[in-house]
């Protein structure tokens, strides 16, 4: 069974209306990071994600969640 991370950044960024370069800005990382994380191809560190949940005013658990496949 592997466990994969899925969040929900890009849906929580397009309805605060904010790009995804300001967002990268706001948690002092580069564009092509949020992007990677937005198509599930990045796994962000604990500080990350503790600075987006910050950012959108929501708990981590809000934002990620570990989904298991087999």
């Amino acid at each position: 069974m592997q466990e994969h991370i899925k969040n929900n950044v890009s849906v929580l960024r397009l309805e605060s209306g904010v790009t995804q370069e300001e967002l990268a800005a706001k948690v002092g990382v580069s564009r092509q990071t949020i992007i990677a994380l937005e198509k599930g191809n990045y796994t962000p560190s604990i500080l990350l994600a503790l600075k987006i949940a910050s950012f959108f005013k929501v708990s981590v658990e809000k934002i990620f969640t570990i989904s298991y496949e087999k």
